[in-house]
């Protein structure tokens, strides 16, 4: 019996009735990326509010990695419940938060003594962690990487490249934030190939250290290990190994940001992991609590003492129910193997996508690693423009057909995977059969619409 149970058009007649009320209270900057309204979810799966059933790939924007309503998660909530909601940590400390600092120092990648701060989302862990890096060295600079996303608060915001709608109208920025080039390799910034470029790209940060901005000057490199919103871009394996090695020779702080890669995504408990390399601070978020709110910036116990008493905190920073929530994700996470499965996830996406990208030119790349997966949309594999309207098509046909998709990328025309790690087989290749349905109308209307590629 298939997962995916439409019974409305979408969007269903209740849908439609929360649409009107949320026009009218809500302000228009904030996204609906899918016609519907949750009702309830478990797993893979999510019930909206006219009983149509949902397969979910999208997670939250890749929150979910242990599911919607893990069993260990809301039995572990439950019991916080019971005991209490808030006291503040820097008012009345409570065990659970030391327990979860204790637990990330052992799991984050790096052979070293190291302390965690927990904060409540990925933006202000990001914040967080440059606070940090300029105490620690008493330098201001900061290099980021074009495509990348940091968050929508004002100094993550500086630190986030993609303009439309993250940036526009919102400055002035921060200053002291230097751009390079990320290993956007299908999209090279300087018109070179893989492997013969020789990473040029990672070694550029020394030519930035003498056109740009003195490297003494620089506190921290942040750099996602795969781009989130900027479309699961994958560096070649080389690259952070030659970033590490340049932070470490001028005693720049390199910052790993895993909000989005970390958890068991890519087929480890961190993406840093995949690339053997060791980050002086990895900042976490997302599927660290299984939906409850909640980010950590880990990093080497001399860096994270660096700003004084009282320099780091906040409110709800490191909420109890947040904190068994993420013991009881991680704990899950460890027993379920789901890094395993995530690489599984990602195999069987592979074996499918590689056919779909020999069948239609309108799929330009298929990249990602473990279950961080991603498909860029193009007009023609020869001039590689962004099919940012065929992508919004896709999605719309996705949407309606019962699988939750969300779309990334600077150009808009990446289609990106987050499925639950917990998803089945069955419930896997039953959502990639409506995305290749979807693909497949797309793209022979394109073929039928282009006589010279018919």
């Amino acid at each position: 019996m298939p997962t995916i149970q439409i019974r409305t058009a979408i969007p269903g007649p209740r849908a439609q009735e929360l649409l009107k009320r949320r026009e009218a209270a809500i302000p228009r900057g904030v996204l609906h990326a899918t016609p519907i309204f949750a009702a309830r979810a478990e797993g893979a799966t999510l019930e909206d509010v006219d009983g149509n059933r949902f397969l979910d790939f999208a997670g939250g924007i890749g929150v979910l990695n242990v599911g919607h309503r893990a069993p260990r998660v809301v039995a572990a909530i439950r019991e916080q419940l019971d005991e209490f909601i808030h006291t503040c940590f820097s008012v009345a400390p409570y065990e659970k938060y030391i327990a979860l600092a204790e637990k990330l120092n052992a799991i984050t990648p790096g052979n070293f003594a190291k302390k965690t701060f927990l904060a409540n989302s990925g933006a202000e862990a990001v914040e967080n962690a440059i606070k940090i890096a300029r105490a620690y060295t008493r330098r201001s600079a900061i290099i980021c990487f074009e495509d990348a996303f940091h968050g929508r608060t004002l100094l993550a915001m500086s630190l986030t490249s993609k303009t439309h709608p993250y940036k526009a109208g919102f400055g002035p920025f921060a200053t002291e934030i230097y751009r390079i080039p990320y290993a956007y390799c299908y999209r090279c910034s300087y018109g070179l190939q893989y492997p013969s470029c020789e990473v040029f790209c990672a070694h550029h940060l020394e030519d930035t250290f003498k056109r740009v901005v003195a490297a003494e000057g620089v506190a921290a490199v942040v750099v996602e290990p795969i781009l989130g919103e900027g479309g699961f871009v994958t560096p070649p394996p080389e690259f952070f190994l030659i970033i590490q090695e340049i932070c470490r020779l001028h005693k720049i702080v390199l910052i790993a940001d895993e909000v989005q890669t970390g958890f068991a995504r890519t087929g480890t408990m961190f993406a840093s992991e995949r690339y053997g390399i060791s980050p002086d601070i990895l900042v976490s978020a997302k599927s660290l609590a299984a939906g409850m709110p909640l980010a950590a910036v880990t990093g080497r116990a001399e860096i994270m003492d660096a700003p004084d008493v009282g320099g780091l905190g906040g409110t709800y920073s490191g909420n109890p129910l947040a904190c068994a929530a993420a013991l009881a994700c991680i704990e899950t996470l460890e027993r379920e193997n789901l890094a395993a499965h995530a690489t599984e996830i990602g195999e069987m996406f592979d074996r499918r996508a590689s056919e779909w990208k020999k069948r239609w030119p309108l799929i330009g790349e298929i990249r990602g690693l473990g279950a961080m997966r991603a498909i860029e949309l193009v007009r023609t594999p020869e001039k590689r423009e962004p099919a940012k309207e065929e992508t919004d098509r896709i999605l719309r046909y996705c949407h309606a057909h019962g699988l939750i998709l969300v779309s990334a990328g600077s150009y808009g025309n990446v289609i990106r995977l987050l499925v639950p790690l917990v998803i089945t087989d069955h419930e896997l290749n039953e959502g990639l059969d409506v995305l290749q349905a979807a693909i497949a109308s797309v793209a022979e209307t394109q073929v039928k619409a282009t006589p010279s590629l018919a």
